[in-house]
C-alpha cells in the first residue's frame, strides 16, 4: 500500500478548516496519515480537530490523525515540524481552507501511480503533481488555476511561473524531508521548496508523474493573496536564484508584455 501523508497548518483557522478536515475525512482510501501542525490556536480550531478526530475513529477508515499545538515561528516553521513528523511514501501540504475535490481523489492518485510503474522497477516517483481550481473564501468553485502543469515538469519548468499549485504537489518523502524549507522566507518558501526537491529528484535522476487531473482546491484568500505585492518581490528573488538575476529579469519583462497584449 502507498502512504500518503497530509499535512495541515493551522492558527485560528476555525472559519475555513472544517471543508479542509471534511475532505480528508471523505476520502475512501485507508492509508492516509492527517498532521495537523497548530499554531496554538485561540479559537475552535482545536475544538473542530477533536471532532474530526471522533467523527474518522468512529468510521474506522484507516486513517491516522496526528496532531501538534504548539507556538511556532510563522508557517514555514511550522511545515518544518510537519516535514520532521513524517513517514509513508509522499507528502502534500494541504492548509486550511484548501480541500480535496472529490472522495476518491487520493485512491485515483495511487492508481495512477500504480500503473505507471514498470514491471520490472519499483522505483517510485520522486513527485506527483496534478491541477487546481480556484474556491472563494465559501469553498465554492470560481477557476481553474491560469498556471496549469506542463505535460513533463522538470525544475526548469518554474521560471515561467510556479506552473503546478503547492496543495497540488505530492513530493515523496524521502525527498521532502531531506528539504526543509527556507527560513528566510516569509510568503514564498513553497516555490523554492518545489524547486530545490525537483532538482534534488533530477540530480538522482528520479522522474516525475504528471497525474492529469484536478488534485486540490485552492482558497484564493491565502497569506500569498493577502500580501499580494510583498510575496510577488519575494518570488522574483527566489526565481533569480535558482535561473539567474538575467534571465528572471527577461521572463518577468515577458510577464509584462504579455499582460499588456491581452489587455
Amino acid at each position: 500500500m502507498i502512504r500518503i501523508t497530509y499535512v495541515t497548518i493551522t492558527y485560528n483557522a476555525a472559519k475555513v478548516l472544517q471543508r479542509t478536515l471534511d475532505s480528508v475525512l471523505e476520502q475512501d482510501y485507508h492509508d492516509i496519515v492527517h498532521l495537523i501542525i497548530d499554531g496554538a490556536s485561540t479559537d475552535d480550531t482545536l475544538k473542530i480537530v477533536d471532532d474530526y478526530i471522533a467523527r474518522s475513529n468512529a468510521a474506522e477508515n484507516g486513517h491516522r490523525i496526528q496532531v501538534m499545538s504548539e507556538p511556532d515561528k510563522g508557517i514555514y516553521d511550522a511545515m518544518n515540524k510537519g516535514l520532521r513528523s513524517l513517514d509513508g511514501d509522499y507528502v502534500c501540504f494541504l492548509n486550511a481552507g484548501d480541500f480535496l475535490p472529490a472522495p476518491n481523489i487520493v485512491s485515483s492518485i495511487v492508481e495512477t501511480l500504480t500503473s505507471s510503474l514498470s514491471p520490472h522497477s519499483s522505483q517510485l516517483p520522486a513527485v506527483l503533481y496534478g491541477d487546481t481550481d480556484i474556491v472563494d473564501g465559501e469553498g465554492r468553485f470560481l477557476h481553474h488555476r491560469r498556471l496549469a502543469p506542463p505535460e513533463n515538469l522538470t525544475w526548469k519548468s518554474f521560471r515561467q511561473g510556479m506552473l503546478v499549485c503547492h496543495q497540488a504537489f505530492y513530493a515523496r518523502t524521502d525527498f521532502a524531508i531531506a528539504t526543509p524549507y527556507d527560513m528566510q522566507y516569509r510568503y514564498s518558501a513553497d516555490v523554492d521548496w518545489c524547486i530545490r526537491v525537483m532538482k534534488a529528484a533530477d540530480k538522482e535522476k528520479v522522474p516525475m508523474l504528471n497525474l492529469k487531473r484536478v488534485v486540490a482546491n485552492y482558497t484564493q484568500e491565502g497569506q500569498t493573496t493577502l500580501h499580494h505585492r510583498e510575496s510577488l518581490i519575494e518570488r522574483y528573488r527566489v526565481m533569480a536564484h535558482h535561473y539567474g538575476h538575467v534571465q528572471t529579469f527577461l521572463m518577468h519583462l515577458w510577464f509584462v508584455v504579455r499582460a499588456l497584449f491581452k489587455k
